[in-house]
């Protein structure tokens, strides 16, 4: 018996994961949805594997709320170990039953058969049968009952190899995003937003606005809620600029600069939650170390973006969010329609990953739609307002402290953590959508929540390090009260308490006068952990890097993703003077059995493109009137001229079951830049981002 997986027993029905079509593809339904992350190529790799098709006639349905399966959102790194466990069974039973069906047409013992590309041989000689002549003769509304075993490995032909991704056509042909998406007669439409949720529209010169517009402009008014629309983007989008100025509200939110602090948001009360090892008693020999990292931003490349459309009592919204179900869910209870009223179809967007503002832009659509009947609406954020009204990573301070031995090892290790919440994702936590806010009947605040440590964690997510200590334990202080929304952006928590585990232990390693290599594998019984360190080490060539201070460095980092996730070791060259540059990143990788390699790497390159960002770069900061950095300039990201060479190897781990990849080298890359640096001055920077500011007060001190 294999047993069925957390996604096939929410969804036991074979015909929500696979069907046979017409012109002999098979459609495979999934719940997770393309972000970027060659998903659904890995996944179509799994389903040909077990049916023996060519990958050509798998047909992926992704994201549909109507017929597809629901596996909630696209989310911490497990849409292979989930999704693709599940399609994996499923697969494997289908084709166990079609051999049956085909086994009785041909009088034949099923292990006489075999199947190439969907057609079935009779000891090597082609039959008149293939899957879509038999498909009526199985039935797909049964339930899987997952105890069809899959193909072993050693009779893969796709899985593991380097498939083209399925979806680049289409993006790189100007026709992949939902920023391309048009229907005949859409309207465009741009928003007012409420400034903050106490706000009241007290007045608005329509007039004026319609006069700025310079065309026929339609406005929509819902309570605090105020669209503009019209056959001309351009005028609707100097509608929305111009609104600002003739928009008169009440009880407006007012921020300040030092509101965005980490430290501010650590003075904030907090709920209090000791996880793990009672604490210890005052050690003789403690050393402890506070890290800190601010509010981050998405910066997603373009705007959140939505299309919906109310027609026939049915609202369908097409949307690039992370979870269509969750998504149909919370729209129809905002706009108060039944549910089978509500379909939402997921369409890839230039830049979703993590809660950003694609949820809230799918709410925003629907409203407008449900104001004007029978017209598409597609409602597009300006960038001002991505950035400034989307939910945040947030600022965090994280202290490490750890009790040692004579040798000066670690035996006791707590993690400290004061954080807002990284989990308020829709329906999550009594969290909603953004424009629920300004309807005359607003839901409740949401309630203080995060992600609880068996699903990953969220601001406690890899604050357990994975090194040999007698006792570990998390010290969490949840704030519930911070002046913007925060949920999750990419890795959630797990960047800062790597950056703050790995910067100590290379600390620890400082003071006993060891490498900081072989002081972290004195310490490390995990096989797989190991095998990762070391291989990044000689890929980095570490056994020739110098005592350092003198402006270059040579670190190191490493962790497993949620501690059950990848296992990524990451090595960062620098070159320091009044600015960090990163000049070489090497990075090994145990992801399990990989099924598609060059998707992999390219997953785990982009997620050490974006941790060198983190570690140098960015920053929200908050002004009067709200978040005041709301351009590229205020809000600068990582830049093709700040590129290092990259290098990315994966250890070989195949007997072991797929892992999730997506995030697992993010903290380790911003530790091994944090070491580096460290090294390069002889000095630490405990704060992201490691700006020329912080490495000159460092260099002055």
């Amino acid at each position: 018996m294999t047993g069925l997986t957390f996604s096939l027993k929410d969804n036991p029905r074979l015909n929500r994961w696979l069907r046979f079509q017409d012109d002999r593809t098979v459609r495979i339904g999934t719940g997770k949805v393309e972000l970027g992350q060659g998903v659904l190529t890995a996944l179509a790799q799994i389903a040909a594997e077990e049916l023996d098709l060519d990958i050509g006639q798998i047909r992926m349905m992704s994201g549909n709320s109507i017929e597809g399966p629901a596996e909630g959102y696209t989310a911490s790194s497990w849409s292979i170990e989930h999704s693709g466990a599940a399609i994996r069974l499923v697969a494997a039973e289908v084709r166990a039953l079609a051999l049956a069906r085909a086994a009785l047409r041909l009088n034949a013992a099923p292990d006489e058969l075999m199947i190439v590309e969907g057609a079935f041989l009779r000891n090597g000689a082609p039959s008149d049968i293939d899957y879509w002549s038999i498909a009526g003769e199985i039935d797909l509304s049964a339930e899987a009952t997952g105890a069809v075993p899959p193909k072993p490995r050693s009779t893969y032909r796709l899985v593991g190899t380097s498939v083209p991704r399925i979806d680049l056509r289409a993006k790189l042909t100007g026709s992949g995003f939902i920023q391309d998406m048009a229907l005949p007669g859409m309207l465009h439409a741009r928003t007012l937003r409420q400034p903050g949720r106490e706000a009241t529209l007290i007045g608005l010169d329509e007039d004026a606005i319609r006069r700025r517009a310079g065309a026929d402009v339609q406005i929509v008014r819902i309570d605090n809620f105020v669209a503009f629309v019209g056959v001309d983007e351009t005028a609707v989008r100097t509608a929305a600029m111009a609104a600002a100025e003739y928009a008169v509200w009440e009880n407006t939110r007012a921020l300040n600069p030092e509101q965005a602090m980490p430290d501010w948001v650590a003075s904030q009360p907090s709920i209090d939650q000791l996880i793990g090892d009672p604490l210890p008693e005052p050690a003789p020999d403690r050393v402890s170390a506070r890290f800190t990292r601010p509010f981050l931003s998405h910066g997603s490349i373009a705007p959140s973006c939505a299309i919906a459309l109310y027609r026939d009592d049915i609202l369908t919204v097409w949307s690039h969010a992370q979870g269509m179900h969750p998504l149909r869910e919370n729209i129809a209870k905002t706009v108060g329609l039944s549910l089978d009223k509500v379909a939402c179809h997921h369409m890839q967007g230039a830049g979703c990953y993590g809660h950003n503002g694609a949820d809230d832009a799918a709410l925003d659509a629907a409203l407008v739609a449900l104001a004007l009947p029978g017209q598409p609406i597609r409602l597009m954020w300006r960038r001002e307002e991505e950035f400034g009204y989307e939910p945040l990573s947030s600022a965090m301070a994280v202290t490490v402290h750890a009790a040692l031995d004579p040798a000066g090892r670690p035996v006791d290790w707590t993690t400290e953590i004061w954080s807002a919440t990284h989990g308020q994702r829709p329906g999550v936590g009594g969290a909603y959508l953004l424009a629920a806010d300004a309807l005359k009947e607003p839901p409740p605040e949401r309630r203080p929540f995060d992600i609880p440590l068996e699903r990953g964690g969220g601001a406690t997510r890899n604050s357990i390090p994975l090194y040999d200590m007698d006792a570990k334990r998390i010290d969490l202080h949840l704030i519930h009260d911070v002046p913007v929304r925060t949920s999750s952006l990419r890795g959630l928590g797990a960047t800062l308490n790597v950056f703050a585990i790995e910067g100590l232990l290379d600390d620890l390693a400082v003071r006993t006068g060891e490498d900081p290599l072989s002081y972290r594998l004195a310490i490390l019984s995990d096989p797989r952990a190991r095998r990762v360190l070391e291989k990044a080490a000689a890929m980095a060539d570490w056994s020739s890097r110098d005592a350092g201070g003198a402006g270059s460095g040579l670190g190191l980092g490493l962790a497993r993703y949620k501690n059950s996730s990848a296992y990524a070791a990451v090595v960062a060259s620098v070159q320091v003077d009044e600015a960090v540059r990163v000049t070489n990143v090497w990075c090994a990788v145990d992801a399990g059995l990989v099924i598609n390699p060059d998707g992999l790497v390219n997953q785990i390159e982009g997620n050490i493109v974006q941790a060198i960002s983190w570690a140098l770069m960015e920053e929200v900061r908050f002004g009067p009137q709200g978040i005041a950095s709301l351009d590229w300039e205020s809000y600068p990201v990582i830049r093709f001229s700040d590129m290092p060479e990259i290098s990315v190897e994966l250890v070989e781990a195949g007997e072991h079951p797929p892992l999730g990849v997506g995030e697992c080298a993010g903290g380790p890359t911003a530790a091994a830049i944090g070491n580096a640096v460290a090294h390069a001055l002889g000095t630490r920077i405990h704060d992201m981002p490691m700006t020329r500011d912080r490495i000159m007060t460092a260099l002055m001190a």
